[in-house]
């Protein structure tokens, strides 16, 4: 059988690792998973009960390809309530969580070999995504030289370096990095995307978890970029998949002829569920006063076990850590951890594969108790 090439990207190692977590506590292990952002708490209560009275009506089937009118219009109210941005409800494509999103942003933007920029460390899924359509990266270190953020000046060096750069994908508040990125700093990026004719991708899933710094949408500063947000993290709706991108009017029939062979819709339940939990902010808020705990915890601890902070830990629920006074091989590190403290957390190779052997994330997603638990199992494993 002759397999195609897309198939061979490097895996997604945070879900390898939550996949052996998965098997150990299945088995009876006393596991502590942080490897992904995985909210500890429940959808919020109006969520579910939405979902509830939706299923005692026994029809849950397709909607339009880009969601649930009721929906899209609620999103717009979102950015109108939080941001002071109006934005045109036929702007708004709901998505099957923002797996879908980034898709369907890169299918309907690039051809094989353009070019788009992203940040290292950064998300894994970018890279493998646009490598299995032929799309190629070009990865711009960050770091406290540059803020941890892509900025115009490190974009005109790639492109003088690599050639033209169709895209920019940006993240903020960032994964693995907790990076905010301002609103002066992003407004000069989407002004450059801007000026040179460069499509502009806005990942905005963190939204809500942001600790210290100003929390900015790309909506600010023009209707050209792509917003892409989840329910998955502040709305603690992972498993429901379902998400939004805002698009610009040009890109709407466009996203929505491929959603519709892609995705057909997102489900109609999660929709129904989504709408009711953009108003559960009160108690979506404490959750995230929960977050900051942990992350208070984790900035004292783990660098007290030896791990030192790699880079800010303003926004999202991650520590990205420098694990090298222990290892020089986090894929190791990550395995042996887990199999002798059961304590599992993401090797850096999977945002970082320059520099990611010495550096590991670690996600507070999860309860007080189960950092404090996790952060005692390191500290007696490492002695």
């Amino acid at each position: 059988m002759k397999l195609s090439r897309r198939g061979a990207v490097e895996p997604f190692h945070a879900m390898d690792v939550l996949a052996e977590a998965t098997r150990r506590r299945a088995a009876g292990r006393p596991v502590i998973s942080m490897a992904v952002g995985q909210p500890v708490h429940p959808a919020p209560k109006a969520a579910l009960a939405a979902a509830r009275a939706a299923l005692d009506t026994g029809r849950i089937g397709y909607t339009d390809s880009l969601g649930l009118p009721s929906l899209r219009r609620a999103i717009a109210g979102f950015y109108r309530d939080r941001h002071g941005v109006s934005v045109d409800p036929a702007r708004i494509a709901v998505t099957t969580g923002s797996s879908a999103g980034f898709n369907l942003a890169f299918l309907a933007l690039f051809d094989a070999g353009d070019r788009v920029a992203i940040a290292r460390p950064g998300y894994p899924a970018y890279r493998n995504i646009l490598a299995a359509l032929g799309i190629e990266t070009v990865e711009i270190e960050v770091s406290r030289d540059n803020g941890f953020t892509l900025a115009p000046a490190a974009l005109e060096a790639a492109a003088a370096e690599h050639g033209r750069i169709d895209g920019v994908l940006l993240a903020s508040p960032a994964n693995p990095t907790g990076t905010v990125t301002g609103r002066q700093d992003l407004a000069a990026l989407s002004a450059w995307c801007r000026d040179n004719g460069v499509a502009f991708i806005s990942d905005e899933i963190y939204h809500g978890l942001a600790f210290v710094g100003e929390e900015a949408t790309a909506l600010e500063f023009g209707a050209d970029a792509v917003v892409i947000n989840s329910f998955s993290k502040y709305h603690c709706m992972t498993g429901w998949r379902v998400g939004w991108m805002v698009l610009p009017d040009a890109l709407v029939r466009p996203v929505e002829r491929i959603a519709q062979s892609l995705y057909i819709s997102a489900p109609e339940l999660s929709q129904i569920a989504a709408e009711a939990a953009l108003g559960a902010t009160e108690e979506l808020d404490a959750h995230r006063d929960a977050y900051r705990r942990n992350r208070d915890l984790l900035a004292e601890r783990l660098p007290a076990l030896g791990f030192s902070v790699a880079s800010p830990m303003d926004g999202a629920f991650y520590a990205y850590v420098d694990v090298s006074r222990f290892t020089n091989d986090s894929m190791d590190f990550a395995r042996r951890m887990l199999a002798e403290i059961d304590v599992a957390a993401t090797p850096g190779l999977d945002f970082d594969p320059v520099d990611g052997r010495h550096t590991m994330r670690f996600s507070y997603a999860g309860s007080y108790e189960e950092m404090v638990t996790a952060t005692e199992r390191i500290g007696a494993w490492l002695g």
